[in-house]
């Protein structure tokens, strides 16, 4: 368990090595902002779709493996979404608060990625034993705002995609996140156990 999760926390990493070796040969195109902040986001939006599926591979397999799994790749993509956000915010915005206040409250799609980052901070920050162990029953109402993020995630990826007419590759994302949200379902849950 502990060596197949080594290997999948190397994985994860593989996105940003990615990135930094294309940096490093000085082959991110012609927009370097650009390229970084939209490979980021999918790999934010990517591990946000592993962590809501570790549960339902848990129903159907039986095996509790899935859920230790789980706050790793959570974590992973707070990780990405992080890069996501500071790359807009030093690169494209550098660090001009006044715009990037008013990107944030007159652009839609800003808006509702700034509200995912800024949900996902609690989720990160009490993603840890000494949390669940302190906040006890509020610790997995407080999670429960996963569900929440995972909505206004899609909602940031469709307003962008809208804007440039390109509604293709969000509607894949937005069939997965919705089906992974459906499974929760309690009678959807009660069938998965039994099938299992």
């Amino acid at each position: 368990m502990k060596f197949l999760k080594s290997i999948l926390f190397l994985a994860s990493l593989i996105p940003l090595g990615r990135l930094l070796w294309l940096g490093y040969l000085d082959n991110l195109g012609a927009n370097p902002i650009e390229l970084i902040t939209r490979s980021t986001g999918t790999w934010a939006l990517v591990f946000l779709c592993i962590t809501l599926a570790m549960t339902p591979l848990r129903l159907i397999t039986g095996s509790g493996m899935w859920i230790r799994m789980r706050r790793m790749f959570g974590l992973f993509c707070f990780f990405y979404a992080s890069i996501h956000f500071s790359i807009w915010l030093l690169l494209d915005q550098s660090l001009d608060l006044q715009a990037m206040v008013h990107d944030v409250l007159k652009r839609p799609f800003i808006t509702m990625g700034f509200l995912s980052l800024v949900l996902l901070m609690p989720l990160a920050v009490t993603s840890n034993a000494w949390a669940v162990k302190k906040l006890g029953r509020r610790w997995s109402l407080l999670h429960k705002l996963i569900y929440v993020i995972a909505l206004t995630v899609i909602a940031h990826y469709w307003w962008h995609k809208a804007g440039k007419n390109d509604l293709e590759t969000v509607s894949i994302y937005a069939g997965v996140i919705s089906l992974l949200l459906l499974v929760r379902l309690p009678f959807i849950k009660d069938r998965l156990r039994i099938t299992s």
